[in-house]
């Protein structure tokens, strides 16, 4: 599903050039459940923003599901992310002045789903993630936990083949935590791609694949 080929990113600071990754080469097939770990600086959220079609390599080549991303036209990017991609982020990026439901329907508005089939799935998602009772309450009426859930509902209201978490338990507590984790897990055993990015080895040993990154570049790989 995801094919990376000696992928490269580089940004310019003034005179200098970063290396953010460097070479990397990554196939991952569909329904599997891998961890990207490494330090701050090792270029995790590089990589993960490649993969989720929210920038673009410097050199090399990425292919999603077959085909080539670079290229693609920003509104075909777009519409790649929305179709394909789901996005669960440590922060929850939820919109406060709209309640559970509304920010579940958020990106089947931008795909244009009618308001009918839009509350049918929203309904559908946060029953699905143990929300039922909470789909009008807005996000500062939630616990983190519960928000988290909110954003997990939003990132599979556009059936996604992939959902991309990067570090989705570091603003919960440990036991939260760990609810968190097992709904993705469970999302995975029913056939959802898992890419989890995080610095935590706890977390990343749960993964069936771990990648450790260093400076850019891929160090290490073990299957678990």
């Amino acid at each position: 599903m995801i094919q990376l080929e000696q992928v490269s990113k580089e940004y310019r600071m003034g005179s200098e050039t970063i290396y953010a990754l460097r070479n990397v080469n990554l196939r991952i097939n569909a329904g599997e459940y891998i961890a990207i770990i490494g330090p701050s600086g090792s270029g995790k959220s590089t990589l993960m923003n490649i993969i989720g079609c929210l920038d673009n390599t410097s050199r090399g080549r990425y292919r999603l599901s077959g085909n080539a991303v670079a290229g693609l036209s920003g509104d075909r990017l777009a519409e790649v992310r929305n179709a394909t991609i789901g996005f669960v982020f440590q922060t929850f990026n939820l919109l406060p002045r709209l309640n559970a439901r509304e920010n579940v329907e958020l990106p089947l508005v931008y795909a244009g789903v009618g308001k009918a089939e839009r509350r049918m799935r929203s309904h559908a998602m946060l029953t699905r993630v143990g929300l039922s009772d909470r789909m009008l309450h807005k996000p500062n009426e939630l616990s983190g936990g519960q928000r988290q859930r909110v954003a997990i509902a939003r990132a599979l209201a556009t059936d996604p083949a992939v959902l991309l978490a990067d570090e989705p338990t570091g603003a919960l507590d440990t036991h939260t935590g760990r609810e968190i984790m097992g709904l993705l897990e469970d999302l995975n055993s029913e056939g959802t791609t898992l890419i989890l990015v995080t610095h935590d080895p706890e977390l990343a040993e749960r993964a069936r694949r771990m990648i450790r990154l260093r400076d850019g570049e891929i160090i290490h790989e073990e299957t678990h």
